[in-house]
C-alpha cells in the first residue's frame, strides 16, 4: 500500500485536560499557526508550522488558515433508525415512542431500507463535524449490520448495537431473551474490534425488557467486558413510575440495571435527569456515565440535567444529540442548548470546557482518549475544521471577537453545519457539500 502523508495547517486547538476557563493554560494547547503531520490515518506530529515544515517535506499540504482545526466531534447517544422522525410534533417520551419511534423502527426490518438510511445517517453526522458516534440500531440484526457496514466503508470509529426489547412494543419490534442474546453475540463476534468498529450491548430501557432479557444482557456484559453498555435512565417521570411498577423489588430505576450486572465504568446512561440520592451514589461508585441530551430534554419536555451536581460527586458526564428525540445532528447545536439548560440551573458552561466536552471529554467517558478526541501524536486522524465566519451574522459578530474563547462561544451559539469547513476521517477529507 502506498504511504500517504499530509500536512494539515491551521489554527490548532487540542486539550490535555478539562479547562474550567481560559486561565487553565495547562489543560489546552492553542497554536496560531499550527500543523499536523498525518501518515496512514494517524497523527504522527503536532507543532507549529515552522517546526514541522522540514519534516513534512514531500507531503501533501492542506492549508486551512484562518480556520480552527480540532479533533472531530464525538456524539455519545444517537438513534440511527430515527433519522426520518426527527422533528415530529407534540409528545412527551412515552407517547413519542409509541406514535413515532416504534412505527418508524419497524421499517428497518427491510435490509434495503436500513442500508439507504445508513448512508444518509453517515452523510448527516459527518456534515456536522461528528466523526464518532454511539448509536442505537433497531431490534433487527440487519439494522446493525447496515450501520457497521457503512462505518467500515467510510473507515470511521463507530460504536453501536441492536436494541434488545421483548415487551411493551409492537410485535414487529420485539425479540426474545434468547434471540436478543444470540443476535447480539453474533454481532459482537463479527464486528467488535473489527477495523474501527466497537459494539455496545443495548437493552433499550427497563420498560421494554423483561427480567429474563436483562439477565441475558448481563450475561453478554460478563462474557464481553470490553464492550460498552448503553441504555436509558430517568428521562421522564412517567417512565420512572412505569419502571417502578414493572420492577417493584428494585430500590430505584438504576437499581434495575444494577441487579442484572449492567452498571459499571463502560455503561452509558442516556438522560439521567430525575435521580434519587442512592442512584447518584451508585453512579459515583460504579463510574457509570450519565449522558446529557439537551435538545431532546427540551423538545420532549423531560427536565433539566444537573451537570454541576453530578460533577461535584466525581461523576463523568458525557453529552450527546439524542437524534431523533433530539432536534439537531450538530454537536455545536447541542452545546448551544446545553448552555441554556445549565443557565436555567444556575450553572455555567465556559466555551473551552464546552469544546473539551464534545472532543476529549466524550472520549474520556468512552475510555478512548488514547485513540480519539485529541490531536495528540499517535491518535487517529479524525479532525474537524471550523469557520467562525461561516454566515453573515457570525462574520459580523466575529469583528468584535478578541479572544479564542469568544470565537468558540460564537461557534457554540451561532454555529451549525455551515461552520464545518472540512472533516477528516482517518486522515482523509470526507466533507462533500452540494
Amino acid at each position: 500500500m502506498t504511504e500517504t502523508r499530509t500536512l494539515i495547517r491551521g489554527r490548532l486547538l487540542t486539550f490535555t485536560g478539562e479547562p474550567a476557563d481560559d486561565r487553565d493554560k495547562d489543560a489546552y494547547l492553542y497554536l496560531e499557526d499550527g500543523a499536523l503531520l498525518v501518515e496512514d490515518g494517524l497523527i504522527t506530529a503536532l507543532g507549529t508550522h515552522d517546526e514541522l515544515k522540514e519534516r513534512a517535506e514531500g507531503a501533501q499540504v492542506a492549508d486551512h488558515r484562518p480556520h480552527l482545526v480540532m479533533a472531530g466531534f464525538i456524539d455519545t447517544h444517537i438513534h440511527f433508525p430515527q433519522v426520518q422522525v426527527i422533528a415530529s410534533w407534540g409528545a412527551q417520551l412515552l407517547d413519542w415512542l409509541n406514535n413515532y419511534t416504534f412505527p418508524e423502527e419497524t421499517r428497518f426490518a427491510d435490509p434495503a431500507h436500513a442500508e439507504r438510511m445508513a448512508g444518509a445517517f453517515y452523510d448527516l453526522i459527518l456534515s456536522h463535524g461528528t466523526t464518532t458516534a454511539v448509536a442505537y440500531c433497531s431490534v433487527h440484526k440487519g439494522s446493525a449490520e447496515a450501520y457497521f457496514e457503512e462505518a467500515a466503508r467510510r473507515d470511521m470509529r463507530m460504536i453501536g448495537g441492536k436494541v434488545m426489547m421483548d415487551r411493551n412494543a409492537p410485535e414487529a419490534l420485539t425479540d426474545t431473551p434468547q434471540a436478543g442474546y444470540d443476535d447480539s453475540k453474533a454481532l459482537i463476534e463479527k464486528w467488535h474490534g473489527r477495523d474501527r468498529a466497537l459494539y455496545t450491548i443495548t437493552p433499550r430501557f427497563a420498560i421494554t425488557s423483561t427480567p429474563e432479557q436483562l439477565e441475558a444482557a448481563g450475561a453478554l456484559a460478563a462474557e464481553y467486558p470490553d464492550c460498552h453498555i448503553q441504555t436509558h435512565l430517568s428521562e421522564n417521570r412517567d417512565e420512572i413510575a412505569f419502571t417502578a411498577r414493572l420492577y417493584p423489588d428494585c430500590p430505584d430505576y438504576l437499581g434495575v440495571y444494577e441487579r442484572y450486572g449492567l452498571v459499571g465504568p463502560k455503561t452509558l446512561l442516556g438522560h439521567a435527569i430525575h435521580l434519587e440520592p442512592r442512584e447518584i451514589s451508585l453512579l459515583a461508585e460504579s463510574r457509570a456515565k450519565p449522558v446529557f441530551c439537551p435538545t431532546s430534554n427540551l423538545f420532549l419536555g423531560s427536565g433539566l440535567f444537573d451537570d454541576e451536581g453530578l460533577r461535584g460527586r466525581g461523576i463523568e458526564n458525557a453529552i450527546a444529540t439524542d437524534v431523533g428525540g433530539g432536534t439537531s445532528y450538530s454537536m455545536l447545536g447541542t452545546l448551544n442548548e446545553g448552555y441554556k439548560i445549565l443557565q436555567l440551573r444556575g450553572q455555567k458552561l465556559h466555551p473551552l470546557r464546552a469544546f473539551h466536552w464534545i472532543t476529549r471529554g466524550n472520549a474520556v467517558a468512552l475510555g478512548l482518549e488514547d485513540r480519539i478526541g485529541t490531536l495528540d501524536p499517535g491518535t487517529e486522524a479524525d479532525i474537524v475544521v471550523l469557520d467562525a465566519r461561516a454566515t453573515e451574522a457570525m462574520a459580523l459578530r466575529m469583528e468584535r471577537a478578541e479572544t479564542l474563547s469568544e470565537e468558540l462561544f460564537i461557534l457554540q451559539i451561532m454555529g451549525d453545519d455551515r461552520a464545518v469547513a472540512e472533516v477528516y476521517v482517518a486522515g482523509q477529507p470526507r466533507l462533500r457539500r452540494g
